[in-house]
């Protein structure tokens, strides 16, 4: 299989996944929300959640993965012990997570002080230290999980990584009706399925990655030079996972100071994330290992391939989305979200959200398409330098602007920031040679993108009017939604397939691979 079919295949793959993934954590929110509401348990459960997967963007699919895969892919390309570095690296990360669990564990009251401070003096705290206690060990798990993820996409084995993100919610989709009907106490049942969802997504890659023939065993660790040189590495990626974190608590820290802002921005997060989490993850976790083997075997060509092939894919899929939330932002939060006490105004409020993200999604994505280019060379401290820039560019915009356009700051400094870190690797990468360049025919393609959706745009606009009656009719409006987004599909990928922006069969035949 070429690398064009490999990477175009094994994108479909994780991206396929994933997007099962956020369906079934949606629903899993939903049904969260119908047992729990907004109560002190529902609360309470949240926040705990919220400590191991906070941590699990360093140790997990953050700084420690990005400096293991190049490193793992190089040594697998050259024939250089990589069974024996991945489980050394396997006892290593198991070694600080069984220590970070035990001392988080010890000190969950300061812990889930420092991430709920409302919480002290009434029955939520006590409930998010027992809930934060049990569900924390999950850290470890997913963490474990990752780094055998990491082993099997540099092998191209996608399936079973992009899976295991599923098992999750249907873990807790299970428990919640299960507990529901046997009377047990939903939150208390919740927390229990985090460590046991952890266990079997390690479980399911453990055993692809021994039928991959890299059964990883824990063991006694030891500092071998290649760890100290990766403990080097992720070290600066773990300090900028540290930068976006800030930049979160930055955007709430506005969002706060506005009524109801906290929730408009959050619904409006979804709604993006949603594009961004399946093209975004899905190139990241296909294109490192890809680029780090042909940079090991000193394929520039192939190189220059796997990187422009990535970027095309990428816009492909995210610019007609970016282009569909700009334009049609009423009807998507409309349908998804006003019900009950989320009323008209939220969906107004929360709509203008929405359109400022979608200006900044093909940015997010292209992060994902960009940063590669230094992981695979064991670079981690640019983008790091580079994240701290975005920091203060969205620091300044969104509490700069706050007392002049109120919680709309939030979303224009993520969105300016995100172009920001665009721009900054783009120039760094210039450095590289033609491997960080795009070929000729992508920037052919990029223009019938470009038309594809802007011509999409108008149609969507003409169609939103034409089923406007449709969404004020009670529960029409689900089908008009459905219809708008069929449109939406076909327009897109006919006028592209029309004016040769991308070809329908590459996909019809990645799928049926």
């Amino acid at each position: 299989m070429t690398g064009r079919k490999r990477m175009l295949g094994g994108f479909l793959t994780v991206g396929g996944w994933t997007l099962l993934s956020r369906l079934l954590g949606f629903a899993r929110d939903v049904m969260i929300a119908a047992f729990l509401g907004t109560g002190p348990a529902a609360q309470a459960f949240i926040v705990a959640f919220s400590l191991p997967n906070m941590f699990r963007r360093f140790f997990a699919e953050g700084a420690f993965n990005m400096a293991f895969v190049p490193m793992f892919s190089k040594k697998l390309e050259s024939g250089d012990e990589p069974l024996e570095f991945a489980r050394d690296a396997f006892s290593g990360l198991a070694s600080i997570l069984i220590t970070l669990t035990v001392v988080a564990m010890v000190l969950m009251p300061w812990l889930v002080w420092a991430m709920a401070s409302g919480f002290v003096g009434d029955e939520r705290f006590d409930l998010a230290v027992t809930y934060g206690r049990i569900a924390f060990p999950y850290i470890l798990f997913i963490s474990l999980a990752a780094l055998l993820s990491g082993v099997l996409n540099a092998t191209h084995r996608f399936t079973a990584a992009a899976a295991a993100p599923v098992l999750l919610n249907v873990i807790f989709i299970g428990a919640l009706v299960m507990g529901n009907l046997a009377g047990f106490d939903v939150g208390l049942t919740l927390a229990w399925m985090v460590p046991v969802a952890g266990i079997a997504q390690l479980s399911l890659v453990w055993i692809a990655a021994k039928r991959a023939g890299f059964a990883l065993y824990p063991s006694w660790p030891k500092l071998t030079p290649d760890l100290k040189r990766l403990a080097i590495i992720a070290a600066p990626a773990a300090l900028a996972g540290g930068v976006v974190q800030v930049n979160l608590l930055v955007g709430r820290q506005v969002a706060s100071q506005f009524d109801a802002a906290v929730a408009w921005l959050y619904n409006a997060d979804r709604l993006y994330q949603l594009p961004l989490g399946v093209v975004g993850i899905a190139i990241g976790i296909v294109l490192l290992p890809e680029l780090s083997r042909r940079l090991q075997a000193g394929d520039t060509a192939g190189g220059q391939e796997a990187f422009s092939r990535a970027g095309e894919i990428s816009l492909a899929l995210t610019i007609p989305a970016a282009v569909a939330l700009v334009v049609i932002p009423l009807p998507l939060v409309e349908v998804l979200f006003q019900r009950g006490k989320f009323g008209p105004d939220d969906t107004a409020a929360t709509a203008a959200a929405v359109q400022i993200y979608g200006l900044g999604l093909p940015a997010f994505v292209l992060q994902k398409v960009y940063q590669p280019l230094f992981f695979a060379r064991a670079n981690t401290k640019t983008p790091f330098y580079y994240a701290l820039v975005a920091m203060v560019i969205n620091a300044g915009l969104a509490i700069g602007l706050a007392p002049i356009i109120g919680y709309l700051a939030a979303a224009i400094g993520a969105t300016f920031a995100s172009w920001g870190m665009v721009f900054l690797l783009w120039s760094g990468s210039r450095k590289m040679g033609d491997a960080a360049r795009f070929d000729k025919r992508f920037r052919k393609c990029i223009i019938g993108i470009l038309a594809a959706s802007a011509l999409m745009g108008v149609v969507l606009f003409a169609a939103q009017l034409v089923l406007n009656p449709m969404f004020g009719a009670g529960a029409w409006r689900y089908l008009a939604l459905a219809l708008l987004i069929c449109i939406g599909f076909v327009s897109y990928f006919g006028i592209g397939q029309m004016i040769g922006a991308f070809k329908l069969s590459e996909f019809r035949r990645s799928l049926r691979r």
